[in-house]
């Protein structure tokens, strides 16, 4: 998850990852449906309805150009949000070793809100960068994404930061 914006050397870094991994991944996305059905078997959440909430996710898919390529032909965003609660599984994500630097988010995280859009795939995660990996590595990369090598090296970081093996990518 990109929370500042790179320097040149992050940039650099980025690229050498692409480039060690770019003819081993193959394209493995899964569907914003499949995101949605993992969430909910795996977390507690409370869904949101607020259209304020809503929107903020249609926005960032319409009105970027990467995200808006990835909508189905004919197809608008089908909009969901969450909060993913402090209890069970979702329990590790409030514990002071998996919280982000409170300077990212502006003290402490009181809720862990999720948005997804089911048509192109999307998410947005407020609350956790952990949280991010763990939807990145799972959900995968499709042709137009392996092409990114921004998209692709927080692939590979999101892996290896959940401890999924990233050396089987390799063989």
């Amino acid at each position: 998850m990109i929370v500042q914006p790179p320097s040149p050397q992050t940039l650099l870094e980025w690229q050498g990852i692409w480039n060690h991994y770019r003819n081993t991944l193959r394209p493995n996305r899964k569907s914003g449906k499949e995101l949605l059905d993992y969430l909910q078997s795996n977390y507690p959440l409370t869904e949101i309805r607020d259209p304020k909430a809503l929107s903020i996710i249609e926005e960032n898919v319409i009105n970027n150009e990467y995200l808006y390529k990835k909508l189905p032909s004919g197809k608008k965003p089908l909009l969901r949000c969450f909060y993913l609660e402090n209890c069970g599984c979702g329990q590790k994500f409030y514990r002071a070793e998996n919280q982000d630097s409170p300077n990212l988010w502006g003290g402490e995280i009181t809720k862990i809100f999720v948005g997804i859009d089911l048509s192109s795939g999307f998410y947005q995660v407020e609350g956790s960068t952990l949280l991010w990996d763990e939807l990145c590595a799972f959900q995968g990369l499709d042709c137009q994404d392996l092409k990114n090598y921004v998209v692709v090296a927080q692939y590979i970081n999101a892996l290896k930061r959940i401890g999924k093996a990233v050396e089987t990518l390799e063989k």
